[in-house]
């Protein structure tokens, strides 16, 4: 594929994204309405927000997504969701898992129009980074979130990843699940930068984009918040290291594409 090709398809994925936009909220602010006064966790508007993120993945013909290991994501129990970070693209590949949780992310996000106000219907959880006192305030969401029946998805980098390697994890996720008692769910995705690099808007073509979801992993079995988190950390990064060897060695084969291992 062309250079010009790959702008073309960017500018005109990204016009498609700001014509539907507000059509897609129009229709999650109608849902809300419907269901809030019975679904209290919203389970059918995260549902709807994860066709609509996977929407856009579904209609851009250069990129193939395989979805390895849903099963592992049990309906009726909460996990804390922690996923390497390396686009702006992961949210919108990671709502194709299709399962209920609430995404931790950036305040400003937020206020993005249509995006951000339906994270807000959604109750996502905002933090606004660097300051102490919203931190604090976030974790008492992610534990009410948790006693509620949901699970919570974070970036535990904090960002994204500049080189596809992991930077290090921060503490948050598993202080939550160490106090909490909560499983903590790894998921390891690749080939996302190599879609749409940070700090870039040209989409690029990328055959190989996996969400992989590993074992959760039981926070009881470290003596603290530091070895679960570096236990995950290495957990993933082995996993990581698999994925980018498998692509470099000639791709997922096509029976994998879009199949729950």
């Amino acid at each position: 594929m062309t250079a010009a090709a790959h702008t073309l398809a960017s500018v005109l994925l990204w016009l498609v994204l700001c014509a539907t936009c507000p059509v897609f909220f129009v229709g999650a602010l109608v849902l809300w309405l419907v269901t809030a006064p019975f679904d209290r966790r919203l389970r059918l508007l995260h549902l709807y927000s994860c066709a609509w993120a996977s929407f856009y993945t579904y209609i851009f013909p250069f990129w193939r997504i395989a979805i390895r290991g849903r099963g592992r994501i049990r309906n009726d129990r909460a996990y804390v969701l922690v996923s390497n970070h390396q686009s702006w693209l992961d949210v919108l590949v990671l709502f194709q898992l299709y399962r209920h949780f609430k995404w931790v992310s950036k305040a400003s996000v937020f206020s993005a129009p249509f995006l951000g106000w339906n994270m807000r219907l959604n109750r996502y959880i905002a933090i606004r980074r660097g300051d102490a006192h919203d931190a604090q305030r976030m974790m008492t969401d992610c534990i009410a979130t948790l006693a509620s029946g949901s699970s919570i998805m974070m970036f535990p980098e904090g960002t994204r990843s500049l080189d596809g390697h992991l930077r290090p994890f921060k503490h948050g996720a598993f202080t939550l699940a160490k106090e909490q008692a909560v499983p903590v769910l790894p998921i390891v995705l690749d080939g996302t930068l190599e879609a749409l690099p940070k700090h870039g808007l040209i989409l690029r073509s990328a055959p190989e984009i996996v969400v992989q979801v590993l074992d959760p992993i039981d926070p009881e079995a470290f003596p603290s918040v530091e070895a679960l988190r570096d236990h995950v950390r290495a957990v993933m990064e082995l996993k990581l290291h698999e994925l980018q060897a498998e692509r470099e060695g000639g791709g997922l084969p096509t029976s994998a594409i879009g199949v729950t291992a």
